[in-house]
């Protein structure tokens, strides 16, 4: 009777062992481990510079330092704009970068402003040649809650064994921060509204856990903190702004780039699923300034250079010394070529935001200009008497006139009140009703010409080489 009595405290000994291993081990497997490689606002910039390696350096470095490629515990993520910048991109309108964004491995991306540059139609031919979604939970066509063909709310994507909601964001600003025509027809809305509308039928259809991916602002980021913990969001990733971001506050962890593929974010998140819930293992922001390079990514961007090259290598001109994008001389130069085209004009008035990198010193080829000046925006002619001129010049840059010391023309004649001036705009300004174009004049002349062209016609009868630079024929003296 004790043998038989020993016998089963053993067994009983071993298969409580047993278990007890299989639940250790349960324990030890719950836990996974996944990696988000996030980026924003690469607006094309797909080659390398003198200071950030472009598209197959950054990608060579996700593999050398980050093993990307060896697993499938890897989300690659953007924030959005992911064109409009250097010609490379820009005179292909998306197709380029489009190809390489393939190519580097993105899962998805948030929608951005800059999306619809080329009208919605490009972007429908970007999406069928695309290997990725772009998300945005906040768009609607207007007056319906129907979102668009071009976007998806969210998409769940399974990581590491994990189902990883990610839910997508577009920016509020879009209407005046694309061209109003080309997103007429939709309306940006709440972005907490839309998290709240989502995530539940997100988590309903299986999601683990869910994240944010959007193209939005520090601030606007921030606000959303008390939704995230609502449903356990550990990460929302930005854009926009291009503002260099990597915090944790009150458990969520916000990230954006600077832009142009210049750094990249590496966020690894644990999820447990037995506790059901998310932990931030580690965050870090790493410089694109390896020296690694993806060769299959690499072959892309030469074959595309090869293609600009061809369109866009003719020389228009030479500087002798770099001008800067931000510089007065710059904006002098934009606004007053214009004057170059359209001599009959009294003033021309431009955004900042229209010129979008520096003339670099050397050569300077029509590649340059379309990267200086990528929209596809036209020259307006309106008439504007001397008040309603004023009322339309806060925050311009200006040519043939000068609000230093009181308001006069180039010649130093004062504006008039009364006087009726001829003024060059674009159209992508004049559609937007606050700036007070169309309040003014309701039937502008449309010149339809490209707001580059009277820059790269100027440059070429300048004649200029390096005994005869471009700078000797600048402005450097502030209008306002």
């Amino acid at each position: 009777m004790k043998y038989f009595l020993s016998i089963i405290l053993i067994s009983y000994t071993c298969l409580f062992l047993s278990t007890c291993k299989h639940e250790k081990a349960k324990v030890n497997t719950s836990v996974n481990t996944l990696s988000i490689i996030y980026t924003n606002d690469e607006h094309g910039w797909m080659e390398p510079t003198e200071n950030y390696a472009g598209a197959a350096g950054i990608t060579g470095r996700w593999k050398a330092r980050d093993a990307y490629g060896t697993s499938d515990d890897f989300l690659v993520l953007s924030g959005g704009d992911l064109w409009t910048g250097p010609a490379i991109s820009t005179w292909f309108e998306g197709e380029s970068m489009t190809e390489v964004m393939n190519q580097m491995g993105y899962d998805a991306a948030a929608i951005g402003n800059h999306e619809f540059d080329f009208t919605v139609d490009v972007l429908n031919i970007r999406l069928q040649q695309m290997n990725f979604p772009f998300l945005a939970a906040n768009i609607y066509e207007k007056g319906t809650e129907t979102v668009p063909s071009f976007a998806k709310p969210y998409i769940i994507k399974e990581v590491a064994g994990v189902k990883v909601g990610i839910i997508g964001l577009a920016s509020q600003s879009t209407p005046h921060t694309s061209f109003p025509a080309n997103v007429a027809a939709y309306e940006f809305t709440d972005y907490a509204d839309a998290i709240e509308k989502y995530a539940p039928q997100v988590q309903n259809e299986g999601a683990d856990f869910i994240i944010i991916v959007g193209h939005i602002c520090i601030d606007e980021m921030q606000s959303l903190i008390p939704v995230a913990k609502k449903y356990n969001i550990p990460f929302i990733g930005g854009g926009h702004c291009h503002q260099s971001v990597l915090l944790e506050s009150e458990g969520v962890v916000l990230a954006q780039t600077n832009g142009e593929l210049r750094e990249y974010i590496k966020i690894k998140l644990s999820y447990d699923e037995i506790k059901n819930n998310t932990s931030i293992v580690s965050k870090e922001k790493i410089a694109n300034t390896g020296t690694e390079v993806d060769n299959d990514v690499e072959n892309t961007v030469t074959f595309w250079q090869t293609k600009v090259n061809e369109a866009l290598a003719e020389n228009i001109g030479y500087c002798s010394s770099p001008i800067e994008q931000s510089a007065v001389a710059m904006g002098n130069l934009v606004c007053d070529s214009w004057f170059y085209t359209f001599p009959d004009a009294d003033i021309s008035i431009t955004n900042s935001g229209g010129i979008r990198q520096d003339i670099e010193a050397g050569s300077i080829t029509l590649e340059t200009i379309v990267g200086l000046l990528p929209f596809n925006n036209s020259i307006i002619k309106l008439k504007l008497s001397g008040t309603e001129l004023l009322d339309c010049i806060d925050g311009f840059l200006l040519g043939g006139m000068t609000t230093i010391g009181g308001n006069f023309l180039t010649d130093g004649s004062p504006i008039e009140a009364d006087k009726e001036y001829t003024v060059l705009t674009t159209d992508y300004l004049y559609s937007i009703s606050e700036n007070n174009f169309s309040k003014y004049d309701t039937a502008p002349e449309n010149t339809s010409v490209n707001y580059r062209q009277p820059l790269i016609d100027w440059i070429r009868s300048l004649n200029t080489d390096n005994l005869n630079p471009l700078n000797n024929y600048l402005d450097n003296v502030a209008r306002r």
